[in-house]
Order: structure tokens, then C-alpha cells, then sequence
């Protein structure tokens, strides 16, 4: 039996359905208020707990000799900075902390390229130097603290634990959708004049769950593997975008210091009202001064982890939201 958190979201609905097709037994472990439209139609035992509850996630793990932790609060900007800390730091070491009490063989630990370091002008990988002082804002903030927490567990208690870095995943099933999924649906709606000029890893989101299973597998206890696919310009993304719904790509690039006093608008305005996250943020500006390029080599090397066209991921994710009524 394999627990899957976060198995009703985006990358762990693709981890979900990979373990099913691979013939293991599953049990996904969601939140009582969780979106389950990712899980209808799905052989898998469902159990209730949150992470914020330690005590709500032994059960889950009970007769289970794989973990597979893809929960997470992925939020470029939030009113509750603790409440992500603590769903993300104490709530990866309290189920950590559950499957070795429970006696689980294997963990893969879901983290992010975020905890990376960055490279000005080039490629960053595991080895990349990085520090806290380098993670802008609290998600990365968040991320960074909980993978130490994970790497600390291994080192100190011989937590049986492999960690992945998915980059920048695409794909269909992004129901929330995430930040990127929100990008990808407003340029496809064509509510997206200009853009700034950065760049991402793009990823299908089934080949980064296809690396979970790989990492399970074959990776090394206590190491990193990069789960990416293919280093893009944001320009370029959104011409691929465009591409598939036969409109047109912005062509106005705007100066990351005209847009920063409209994120700071955007936040203060979302304050105001009380709005949902804002359109553009602080931190995603300050985020998008670095092109964010990782290379998979690690993983395809010792995984054989292989990532499709960032294309493929694209026009899937395009298809999936017109399809599910995103793009009116």
C-alpha cells in the first residue's frame, strides 16, 4: 500500500494515477474540505487528515510501506504567511515523523526548484550554492525550511527518504489552477497584453510524476533529483500558448521596474477588498529578475528520467482548460 498526500491536487493526482496504472494499491490522504474532481472515477482507498493536525495522520500511514508527500500550500502570495509555514515546515516533519513511526520502508518527498539556488546567466542544478537569505518570499521561504527539515531527518534519525525538485509543471488536471496554470489560462484567454522578460523549466506534469515513481525506485536515500524538462524564455511560452488557440502572443515586453508598482497595487487593492490573490505580486516580480533554468542531467542519468517536450505539456494544459470551461 502507498499514501499519496496531496493526492486531490495537480502533481499529486498525476502521482496518483501513475502508482494505480504501475498495479500498486493506494491510499490518498486529503483534507476534509479538498476539491476531490481530481479522484472521481479512481480506484483509491480515501482518508481524511490535514497536516496542521499531526494527530490526524498516523492512520493513514498505518500498513502503508511507501510515502509519497506532494502536499503543499503553493501560493505566491498569502494573508497567512504562518499558516503556509506551518503547513509546509511542521506539517512535512509531522508526517515525516508519522511514517517512521509507522514503520514505512520508502518516502519521496516532494520539494520544488525553489529551494534551489540560481545561476544569473546560466543553468542551476542540486549542486547550485544556495542559502535562506537567497528564497524570496514565503513560499520559497517555506519550501527551503521544510527540505532542511526533511534532510535533517534523514542525517539525524536515518529517515529512509528521497527528495525530488519538480520545476515548473504543466499539464492537465491544474483544477485550482496554480500560478502557472493561472498564467497559462489568461494568456490562452487572451488577457494578456505584454510580459516581462524572464524565463521557466517546463515540465509535463505526468513526466514529473513519472519521476516520483523513478525516484521511489532507483534514487539514493538523502539525495536531490531536479524533475524538469525544457529551459523556455516567457516569451516563448506564450507563443506556444498562442499557438494552440490560434491567437495572437504579446509582443510588448514591459521593464520589470514599471511593472513592480503595479504588483504593489495589485496586493494593496487585494487587501482592500478582501480579494483572492492578486493578478501579478511583489514576489513574482522579484522572482522573474532571474531566469529560473534547472537541468535534469542527475535524474536522467541515475533515474532514467525522460522528460518530454515542453510543447506536449503546454498544448495539453491548453486543452485540459478549454475543455473544463476555464477559458470563457
Amino acid at each position: 500500500m502507498m499514501l499519496v498526500t496531496g493526492a486531490s491536487g495537480f502533481v499529486g493526482s498525476a502521482v496518483l494515477r501513475r502508482l494505480i496504472e504501475a498495479g500498486e494499491r493506494v491510499r490518498a490522504l486529503v483534507r476534509p474540505t479538498s476539491e476531490r474532481r481530481n479522484l472521481d472515477g479512481i480506484d483509491v482507498e480515501i482518508v481524511e487528515g490535514d497536516l496542521s493536525l499531526p494527530k490526524t495522520l498516523r492512520a493513514g500511514l498505518d500498513g502503508c510501506k511507501g510515502l509519497y508527500h506532494v502536499a503543499a500550500d503553493y501560493r505566491l502570495w498569502t494573508r497567512e504567511p504562518r499558516k503556509m509555514l506551518d503547513t509546509n515546515v511542521d506539517g512535512t516533519r509531522a508526517i515525516m515523523l508519522a511514517a517512521a513511526e509507522a514503520g514505512v520502508e520508502r518516502i519521496v518527498y516532494t520539494s520544488s526548484v525553489a529551494t534551489l539556488g540560481m545561476v544569473s546567466s546560466g543553468v542551476a542544478d542540486e549542486e547550485t550554492p544556495v542559502g535562506f537569505e537567497d528564497m524570496i518570499g514565503v513560499y520559497k521561504q517555506s519550501k527551503y525550511l521544510a527540505e532542511q527539515e526533511v534532510l535533517s531527518l534523514f542525517c539525524g534519525d536515518g529517515l529512509p527518504v528521497v527528495i525530488v525538485n519538480p520545476s515548473t509543471p504543466i499539464g492537465p488536471r491544474d483544477i485550482k489552477p496554480t500560478p502557472t496554470g493561472r498564467m497559462v489560462v489568461e494568456a490562452a484567454s487572451g488577457r494578456m497584453p505584454a510580459y516581462v522578460d524572464t524565463g521557466l523549466n517546463v515540465v509535463h506534469v505526468d513526466d514529473v510524476a513519472d519521476g516520483h515513481l523513478l525516484a521511489y525506485g532507483k534514487g539514493v536515500l538523502g539525495e536531490r533529483y531536479v524533475l524538469g524538462g525544457e529551459n523556455m524564455e516567457l516569451s516563448e511560452i506564450l507563443r506556444v500558448v498562442a499557438a494552440q488557440t490560434g491567437g495572437k502572443a504579446p509582443k510588448v515586453k514591459i521593464p520589470h521596474g514599471v511593472v513592480m508598482p503595479l504588483a504593489y497595487g495589485a496586493e494593496a487593492w487585494t487587501w482592500l477588498t478582501g480579494g483572492k490573490e492578486p493578478f501579478v505580486t511583489v514576489d513574482a516580480v522579484r522572482m522573474a529578475r532571474k531566469k529560473m533554468f534547472f537541468a535534469s542531467d542527475k535524474a536522467i542519468r541515475d533515474l532514467g528520467y525522460a522528460p518530454r517536450p515542453a510543447e506536449t505539456a503546454i498544448r495539453d494544459a491548453v486543452a485540459w482548460f478549454a475543455n473544463n470551461g476555464y477559458l470563457g
